[in-house]
């Protein structure tokens, strides 16, 4: 993709598969408290008008409509043109100077991934998540503030600061195989293994947008199952099926009585799709030999398809210049 003439530091990519009503909240607080040197980037999953005609301030790339989150990010990481990329779905907000401190820390070429802290709209002095880490045996985890024993292997999907040469390195963008509920998770276990530094900068605070709601008990299965076995690389392997063990056992429990035998089914679906893990175990081993050091590589991305998923068509943009004015 060709490059602009100026090169902001920071990309602002808002993913938006669904709602242009949660849309708006989001660049309403990100146009308001807006940092220079940076461009925001709309990935649509969703079909949008644009009626405050923002064209000029905003870029838009179209993703194929419906497509899920994961994709809309992948999507507006492609038509990233800084250094830095800001992931911030829609339906979450921005605060005064929340992207000061996670940019700054990009100057250290071992950084990866910043987290900033996540706070609802009530309680903006109270930290809610820290990030989210896995779990031996295969779990996401939404790390809590304050834990000083527990830290953060990356951000949360819906909200993180991330190098862009690194996105594109270990993929490109997220994988979709373990869905929108555990990409974030398999992207840690990337930033784990592979010897990259991540932060987390309690300056910054992003407003937390609507909840997940919960997948069918047979897609949680399928993506929770996918995770396990995408991270295993690097784990006692002895040790990693005792904790997957008493996951299945947990995960059985928590959708118990209808969702048990879906979710088990499945689990059953990830396990016998074995061979589709072998490409993600030379790709880990391949990056922790490089050690954090592959963002200097001049070698471009090659793009993979690590999952049962289409693959995503290049982002169509949408950047007439109009006037700065409401829509009739």
């Amino acid at each position: 993709m060709p490059r602009r003439a100026h090169q902001p530091r920071l990309s602002i990519v808002i993913p938006a598969p669904t709602d242009p009503a949660a849309l708006e909240d989001t660049l309403v607080s990100v146009l308001e408290k807006r940092p220079e040197d940076s461009e925001v980037i709309v990935a649509l999953g969703c079909a949008y008008d644009d009626p405050w005609n923002i064209r000029e301030e905003v870029t838009f790339v179209q993703a194929p409509i419906g497509s899920s989150l994961v994709a809309c990010v992948n999507v507006g990481v492609a038509a990233s043109t800084a250094d830095v990329t800001h992931i911030l779905a829609a339906g979450w907000r921005a605060t005064d100077g929340w992207t000061d401190g996670p940019v700054a820390r990009f100057d250290d070429q071992r950084v990866a991934a910043v987290v900033p802290l996540t706070v609802t709209a009530d309680e903006a002095a109270r930290a809610i998540n820290a990030g989210i880490r896995c779990g031996r045996g295969g779990r996401r985890i939404e790390v809590e503030p304050g834990r000083r024993s527990v830290r953060a292997q990356g951000p949360v999907l819906e909200a993180g600061f991330w190098r862009t040469d690194f996105l594109r390195l270990s993929g490109p963008g997220f994988s979709t195989a373990c869905g929108d509920s555990c990409a974030d998770a398999d992207m840690a276990v990337t930033l784990c293994r592979t010897g990259w530094s991540v932060f987390t900068d309690e300056s910054s605070r992003v407003v937390a947008g609507p909840t997940r709601g919960r997948k069918g008990a047979f897609l949680a299965g399928l993506h929770a199952e996918r995770l396990f076995w995408r991270a295993l690389v690097g784990q006692s392997l002895p040790l990693a099926l005792a904790a997957h063990g008493l996951e299945v056992i947990r995960h059985a429990v928590s959708r118990a009585p209808f969702g048990t035998l879906p979710m088990l089914a499945g689990r059953l679906v990830g396990l016998l799709q074995f061979g589709a893990y072998l490409p993600r175990a030379r790709q880990l081993r391949a990056l922790a030999r490089a050690g954090g050091t592959a963002a200097t590589t001049d070698d471009a991305p090659t793009i993979r398809i690590d999952g049962p998923h289409n693959a995503l068509p290049r982002p169509r943009r949408r950047n007439e210049a109009v006037p700065m004015r409401r829509s009739a």
